[in-house]
């Protein structure tokens, strides 16, 4: 897994109510059930994703999202047909091939989370060279997590964590949630702000579960072959709206209350 990336900036404060999200969390969901509607192979559902991938990535820093992090493939899609999971791990190669000259021209970081193990040598090749040409920007930051999972992924910085007490690298005590976090794939980006699932569907479907504590859920009718920048722009608008306390109560409704 490659190196956590570092904010070129301080986070800023969340609990002063930013109109935009800083990190948003997208789930790709959908391009199955595109596909059939169509009549067409699910393969083609998967082709259609990336196009709307592509959409995504090019709005989202014009709504003042800077860390993007989307679903590509998750642990559990390895139980699909041999032959959709040929399709699925294929996308990530037909992604950079189409839109990687764009995304190193246009300041994009691209970091791939998830494990590694199981991917064949020529995708991991892939990755990593989609990696280490983007590594220098610093204007977008796109996380894909492919062949991940939140709860190996939760499994993994504990182990992570054991292993260094079991070294003497660090004490029991030593853990909190910032050490816990900083093991975490997503390490380096700020805080999870928003979770948007296109499709209908609402769950997070193991997806940035230790992440998601205090972020805003949307979900969107919208089928994620179809997804774009208008459907963006709108669950920035419904996360604007939202009130977000954090478990605190704002002075005005304590002096209401009073």
């Amino acid at each position: 897994m490659a190196a956590p990336q570092t904010s070129p900036s301080p986070v800023a404060d969340r609990s002063q109510g930013a109109p935009a999200p800083l990190h948003a969390g997208l789930v790709m969901d959908g391009n199955g059930r595109w596909a059939r509607r169509r009549g067409l192979p699910r393969t083609l559902g998967h082709k259609a994703g990336v196009d709307a991938l592509k959409r995504t990535v090019a709005a989202a820093p014009d709504l003042n999202i800077r860390w993007l992090t989307v679903f590509g493939f998750s642990t559990e899609n390895w139980n699909r047909p041999t032959t959709e999971v040929a399709e699925l791990m294929a996308l990530p190669q037909r992604y950079f091939e189409t839109d990687l000259a764009r995304l190193e021209r246009e300041g994009v970081c691209v970091r791939i989370i998830g494990s590694r193990q199981g991917l064949s040598p020529e995708l991991v090749r892939i990755i990593e060279a989609a990696e280490a040409r983007t590594a220098h920007n610093d204007r977008f930051f796109l996380n894909v997590a492919f062949n991940y999972g939140a709860q190996a992924d939760i499994a993994r910085a504990a182990r992570a964590f054991a292993e260094d007490v079991a070294a003497g690298r660090a004490k029991p005590s030593d853990l909190d949630e910032a050490q816990f976090g900083a093991r975490l794939a997503t390490a380096g980006s700020p805080p999870l702000d928003l979770i948007i699932r296109p499709s209908g569907e609402q769950r997070l479907s193991n997806f940035l579960l230790w992440e998601a504590a205090y972020a805003e859920l949307i979900f969107q009718d919208v089928l994620w072959p179809d997804y774009g920048a208008e459907h963006l722009r709108a669950a920035v608008e419904i996360f604007a709206a939202r009130d977000r306390r954090y478990g605190a109560v704002r002075a005005d409704d304590v002096l209401a209350a009073g």
